[in-house]
């Protein structure tokens, strides 16, 4: 059965963000500490971890507090990218993970992401049971004499990078120069290491971890990646590769310097591993261009579509490997990528290692293996409205003569031309997705959608 978004009031799909000090509050972190370790009980152990924002120490302060008070044991892992608390979550059997970091926002934001006991992220029934705890108060401090302890282990994400390293053949990267752009952010203390380990020439660049950002923002641009593409051609490197905030992502450049568009980017490691394991699934949520489809189709893959969101994509992954399916890989089209040999979550570090192998395996420039992909053209726009809803109710009308999958907006078919219109899960947005191999296509079903929402927006 595919899984469906469920309303809620706090959390987004990928946690709960806002500005620190004004919606991201250490009282609010406490309350969702104190929330969670009642639910999960006391005397279990919960992993910490977080990114490099100026709020971090003290918004992790607060979960430490109310996870203990509410008498859970901590074990507090300090700067760590996301998929390493999900991995050592999972390394240490722990009951659960609170991630303390707003990904790819700015600098002034901070949030929350609650990891469950198998390393992904908590599903939305989960996730309404915790805020209407919090909201309720319904959260159980215990006895003086029965409060939770906390340690610090910031040396476990060595065992993480040796996860990572241990999927690939020794020195595979032996002779190879790639340069890292980590943002400042955590990845700065493994992605570098992770290719030193695999026998590469590392170069980094904002490479200290910097609340401030100084470098460039935390969600890798094109424009913001111009540094790490001088670096890339000036050292003559096999390919340059970013993180966002908590390095869940990874954004690569070629070795022409050239930004990878993520879409690109998971279509070409979704073809090396369905090369290796042909007639498998892809899983991928309805906004991916349809270029992973297509190179999927080659080795005989399917493509199975679910709601946007990685936390959907690494459950309907689980799922489909429990009744013995044989799942390949699953990601985004932002250039979050899920390995399920390796664990079941967006993987930065992962996708950098990969990329990696890649380059090593098929001994070509990765722009040469760019240029061999499926060639499509996607416009995405977005508006501002109050009336999204509206919109996505209209259009299915409008296009109740072609195929349409309405399980997250609505994905309608019309020939070759594939668009999505989607409401924002947390911004007063429209966006809107076309996409074909023709371009005229593809421009024309943007078109034709714009004229008949334009009365709808702001």
């Amino acid at each position: 059965m595919a899984l469906e978004k469920l309303e809620k009031k706090y959390f987004g799909t990928n946690g709960v963000r806002g500005v620190t000090g004004v919606d991201m509050t250490p009282v609010f972190a406490l309350g969702i500490a104190e929330s969670f370790g009642t639910m999960i009980g006391a005397g279990k152990t919960v992993g910490i971890g977080r990114d490099t924002r100026t709020s971090g120490p003290s918004l992790s302060a607060a979960v430490r507090a109310g996870l203990t008070a509410v008498g859970c044991n901590v074990i507090d892992f300090g700067v760590v990218p996301t998929p390493c608390l999900q991995y050592l979550v999972l390394y240490h059997k722990l009951a659960g993970g609170v991630m303390i970091t707003a990904s790819h926002n700015p600098p002034e934001y901070n949030g929350i992401k609650i990891i469950e006991a198998d390393g992904t992220e908590m599903g939305d029934e989960r996730t309404i049971e915790l805020e209407q705890t919090m909201i309720n108060k319904k959260y159980v401090v215990a006895d003086w004499d029965k409060v939770g302890t906390a340690s610090d282990n910031p040396e476990s994400r060595k065992l993480y990078i040796d996860a990572i390293v241990n999927q690939f053949p020794k020195e595979i990267g032996k002779g190879i120069t790639v340069c890292v752009d980590p943002g400042n952010g955590p990845a700065a203390a493994t992605t570098p290491e992770i290719f030193r380990r695999l026998g590469c020439t590392v170069h980094t660049i904002n490479s200290e971890f910097n609340g401030h950002f100084p470098g460039r923002l935390p969600e890798p641009t094109a424009e913001g990646l111009a540094n790490l593409s001088a670096l890339v051609q000036s050292t003559g490197a096999a390919f340059g590769v970013a993180h966002d905030g908590d390095a869940d992502r990874a954004i690569f450049v070629d070795e022409k310097g050239t930004f990878m568009d993520g879409n690109i980017t998971f279509a070409l490691l979704a073809s090396y591993f369905c090369e290796q394991k042909k007639g498998g699934i892809i899983v991928t949520p309805v906004s991916t261009s349809g270029i992973v489809e297509a190179v999927g189709k080659k080795s005989d893959c399917s493509t199975n579509y679910t709601v946007v969101g990685s936390i959907y994509v690494a459950r309907t992954m689980r799922e489909l490997i429990s009744e013995d399916k044989p799942v390949v890989i699953g990601g985004e089209g932002n250039g979050g990528v899920i390995y399920p040999k390796h664990q079941f979550c967006r993987d930065g570090g992962m996708s950098a290692a990969t990329m990696l192998g890649v380059v090593a395996t098929k001994k070509k420039p990765l722009s040469e293996l760019i240029d061999e992909l499926p060639k499509f053209t996607m416009y995405q726009v977005k508006h501002k409205t109050s009336r999204a809803k509206e919109i996505v109710k209209h259009m299915k009308e409008f296009f109740k003569d072609c195929p349409i999958d309405d399980r997250d907006g609505i994905r309608i078919t019309k020939g070759g031309a594939w668009a999505l219109i989607r409401p924002s899960g947390t911004e007063p947005l429209v966006r809107v997705y076309t996409e074909s191999q023709n371009s005229a296509e593809a421009k024309e079903m943007l078109d034709t959608i714009m004229n008949e929402i334009t009365p709808f927006l702001e």
